[in-house]
């Protein structure tokens, strides 16, 4: 596959502006990247700029603490999907796991079936930078039995992002059929590259057009 198609072009940035959204898609359309990633706020105004072009819709939810009520999440959910947006990155509940609670799998399977009802892609964001790797196999077992499509590294406010040993752990440990999404810090293309390798799908990054214009 090629290396745009992978990308997700994406700004969460706090001040993100109406501007900086319609260059988004803009861009997106321009190099051919996979889809773009925007705040819920935005995302009805994204859809419109995308129209009909072959752009996937990405919002987060739960974002980007992870410890929102779980109603809380699935509204944000509800609301993206109205809104247009194609696939959602929720952040599980890290708090929940870290103290072993089953809520957190029951809230993960909630997101689930209310995105797959509307046949759309939920993508859980495992928060990597805060986990053992032994929490990491563990989240993935526990993401990819409550019904999850992909997960993701993280989401890019945590002290760090994707590593390629998380990566090369998480394909490890998840089945087949559910993809790994790379995200946080993801600058270069060589980064990217190594990050495929190690077996993600996905990339998250505000650094798409540098990672494409790069040289081999």
């Amino acid at each position: 596959m090629e290396l745009a198609q992978r990308i997700e072009h994406t700004n969460l940035s706090p001040v993100l502006t109406i501007a900086d959204v319609d260059r988004l898609v803009e861009e997106a359309a321009q190099f051919n990247f996979f889809g773009i990633c925007v705040p819920p706020f935005w995302v009805k105004r994204a859809k419109r700029e995308i129209g009909n072009r072959p752009v996937a819709l990405v919002t987060v939810a739960g974002f980007p603490l992870g410890y929102n009520m779980t109603e809380t999440k699935l509204d944000e959910i509800k609301r993206a999907i109205d809104n247009g947006a194609d696939e959602v990155d929720i952040v599980w509940n890290i708090s929940s796991f870290k103290t072993g609670l089953p809520w957190t799998k029951i809230e993960i399977a909630k997101c689930a079936k209310l995105l797959h009802d509307h046949q759309k892609i939920l993508k859980v964001i495992i928060e990597t930078a805060y986990l053992s790797d032994e929490e990491i196999v563990q989240a993935c077992k526990l993401c990819a039995d409550a019904g999850a499509d992909f997960v993701k590294t993280s989401t890019g406010f945590a002290p760090a992002g994707a590593k390629v040993e998380h990566v090369r752990l998480m394909r490890k440990s998840l089945p087949p059929q559910v993809g790994i999404k790379a995200s946080g810090g993801i600058r270069t293309r060589l980064q990217a590259e190594e990050l495929i390798a190690a077996g993600a799908d996905r990339l998250g990054t505000s650094s798409g057009i540098a990672i494409i214009n790069s040289p081999d």
